[in-house]
Formats: C-alpha cells, sequence, structure tokens
C-alpha cells in the first residue's frame, strides 16, 4: 500500500512555532500550519496547494543527534547560502529545483513534491514525487570515506586508485566518487545501484541523469568554491522527479551542514583545516561520545544523550557559518 505523506525535512525553536500566520510577502503565499519538523529545519503549508515554506533554524545536529546548544544566525547562513547555489544551477541550466523565493533571511518557499515512503512504491509514470534516496559525491577521501577505508572495509580500488595503493586521510580522488543512500530509514545506509532502483523504482536513465546532474552541480561548486580560496571535499544532493519524470534538484546543498569544506592554502601546505560541520563532529570525536554512542547502537543499547557545546565552540561556530557565507558566495553576511 502507498503512503503518501507531505514533502519531509526539519526543525526550528519551539518559541517560533506559536507565531501567527503571515504574508510572507505581499503577493506570496500566507503560511499556513505546521507539517513538519526535523533535525535543523522545518516544512510549513501555504494558502497555495503547491507551495511550501521551509524554515532553517540555528539549532544543529551531528550523528543525527539534535545538539542541546542553538548557533546563532546559523539558520539564516544556510538559507542564504543554499538560495546562492540554486541560483547558480538555474542559470547554467543543468536542472530544475524546487526554488522559488527566498522571501526571509531564514526562510524560502519551494515547489511541494509528494512523498511516498515505502520501498518500491512510487509509480513509474508517477510526476512531481520526492526520489528516496540521497547522492553523495566526493572529491577527497575524508570522513565515513575514509573509515571505511581505514578499517579495511573497501580498497584504494573502490575510489578509483590502483590495487594495493597506500591511501592517507585527505588525498585527492582520481575522479569525483558517487554514493547512493537510503532516505528514509532510521540511519543512512549506503546503497548498491541495484537496490537503489528497487526503492526509487527509477528507471535506468532517470538514476542515471540524477548521478549526471549531481557531477554537474558539483563542478560549479568546485568552480567558484576554488576561486575563493576553498576546497569542496563532499556533499550531499536530493532530488524529486517533475513534469516528465525530469530531476529536480530540491532541499539543501553546498552549505556547512549538507558539505564538507577545507582551507586550500592550509591543505597545499599539508595541512587540513575543518571549515564544516566537520568541526562539531570532531569535537565529540576527541570528547569519546562518537565511540560510546556507536557502541550502544552497534548492540541496540540505549544512545547516551550528546552533551551541550561548550560556549566557546558555539562562538567559533557561529563565526564559522558567518564566515563560510561570505567566502562561499562572495557577499556579506
Amino acid at each position: 500500500m502507498q503512503q503518501k505523506i507531505t514533502l519531509e525535512y526539519y526543525i526550528i525553536p519551539i518559541e517560533l512555532l506559536s507565531q501567527p500566520s503571515r504574508t510572507a510577502r505581499d503577493g506570496q503565499p500566507r503560511m499556513g500550519e505546521l507539517l513538519y519538523s526535523g533535525k535543523v529545519k522545518q516544512v510549513w503549508s501555504t494558502d497555495d496547494p503547491d507551495v511550501l515554506e521551509f524554515r532553517y533554524t540555528d539549532q544543529i545536529s551531528v550523528f543525527d543527534q539534535i545538539i542541546p546548544s542553538l548557533i546563532p544566525r546559523k539558520g539564516e547562513s544556510l538559507n542564504r547560502t543554499t538560495c546562492h547555489w540554486f541560483k547558480l544551477v538555474e542559470e547554467a541550466d543543468i536542472c530544475k529545483t524546487h526554488m522559488i523565493a527566498m522571501n526571509a533571511p531564514n526562510r524560502c518557499l519551494g515547489t511541494r513534491f509528494e512523498v511516498i515512503k515505502e520501498p518500491g512504491a512510487i509509480p513509474r509514470d508517477m510526476e512531481n514525487v520526492f526520489v528516496p534516496l540521497e547522492v553523495i559525491c566526493r572529491h577527497h577521501l575524508a570522513g565515513s570515506g575514509w573509515r571505511r577505508y581505514a578499517k579495511g572495509d573497501v580498497g584504494a580500488e573502490e575510489f578509483g586508485f590502483e590495487e594495493g595503493t597506500v591511501l592517507e586521510e585527505g588525498c585527492k580522488l582520481p575522479k569525483p566518487y558517487l554514493e547512493v543512500s537510503t532516505k528514509f530509514e532510521a540511519f543512512d545506509r549506503l546503497l548498491d545501484r541495484e537496490e537503489a532502483l528497487q526503492i526509487s523504482n527509477l528507471t535506468e536513465d532517470e538514476f542515471d541523469s540524477i548521478l549526471e546532474c549531481t557531477l554537474k552541480i558539483d563542478a560549479i561548486i568546485e568552480r567558484e568554491a576554488g576561486a575563493r580560496g576553498l576546497i569542496h571535499v563532499d556533499g550531499k544532493k536530493e532530488f524529486a522527479l517533475g513534469p516528465g519524470r525530469k530531476p529536480v534538484l530540491v532541499d539543501s546543498f553546498g552549505t556547512l551542514d549538507e558539505d564538507r569544506w577545507w582551507d586550500a592554502k592550509t591543505y597545499a601546505e599539508g595541512e587540513i583545516v575543518s571549515l564544516s560541520k566537520e568541526f562539531v563532529r570532531e569535537y565529540y570525536i576527541a570528547t569519546d561520545h562518537h565511540k560510546k554512542l556507536y557502541d550502544a547502537r552497534d548492540i541496540g543499547a540505549e544512545e547516551p544523550p550528546i552533551p551541550a557545546l561548550p560556549r566557546e565552540i558555539v562562538d567559533q561556530t557561529a563565526e564559522l557559518y558567518a564566515s563560510m557565507y561570505e567566502r562561499l558566495t562572495g557577499q556579506t553576511f
């Protein structure tokens, strides 16, 4: 049986939930009811059934846990950054996007798509539907990719190197490396091509068109980031199928939450300086929370609550989100 729900996305501080409906901007849809809350973003209906309002919050999450600390103006940084990238993708005519307008510093209006969570249940002729996959594109060996290699789960040949090559963390990959993971499971899980096709019920050509769009989008990001002294390490993309079942880029991308960034100058000098949410992940890895959390998950035990961030880490993270908006877009925050 098909399960249809409204487009699922993310969260906002609770004090904003009591705000009354208002007109987003003259002539634009009026905000309606809260439809879904997630980790860092929230989606509202509007009086136009084909339009949703997305609210970015100052919350931050790592390892699928929401940290009990707010990062000032983080939501604004994410919203303005992703709107910048959507504009560049549309100007390059790579694919359509869900973006309609940025109607406030931390909010935007987007096209509404149907969501069917049941694996394999999306009809082959259905249009305007969310694709239940995440596409990850890696340019350097880092994060979970590096951890899989370091543990011996995969060899160097998996990432495009000759078999037996000894790799170092952070090394540049010979070519972009694409992965596909689940979207609606409790925790993200990597999929091979066959299972990705089964879950999404995409045709081979539709699946390949999404991968092709991802590579073209990342080429734009690498070009823009490289011109501003940044290395785009990796990042995720999400898509829907629009009219004619053509790919439509949705959700957020190219931000500090979805992507990983390093400073190009220090990388060239042999040092990796993380300029993304990895900065916060590394804090919890250093404090041993990451190990305790995944040990609990491995045996099915109750997960330890994630501790709040120290004030100095909150301040550093807020400054990072503000400064990275300027470096990524070339605009003043």
